[in-house]
């Protein structure tokens, strides 16, 4: 599967990267970004960014996956979106 325009996963590990004050390749594709300071807040703002850029992705489809919230989860989330 290719990954949607702005939703692959580098281009979301650098935006979380940034968010959190954080290197790019210090977020790793199954880190569990809550134990790198990923918070509520941070997730509403990213929701919001990524709604800017055409996703159809709420709050809830972000922290209630069944799994725990990692950069290779929200991206494929994100691609079938």
């Amino acid at each position: 599967m290719t990954a949607a325009p702005g939703f692959d996963p580098d281009t979301l590990r650098a935006e979380i990267a940034e968010l959190l004050g954080e290197r790019p390749e210090d977020v790793r594709d199954e880190d569990d970004l809550r134990d790198l300071g990923l918070d509520s807040m941070r997730v509403m703002h990213l929701v919001e960014t990524w709604r800017a850029r055409g996703a159809r992705v709420e709050f809830a489809d972000l922290t209630d996956l069944g799994t725990a919230p990692t950069l290779l989860a929200w991206s494929a989330y994100l691609n079938r979106a």
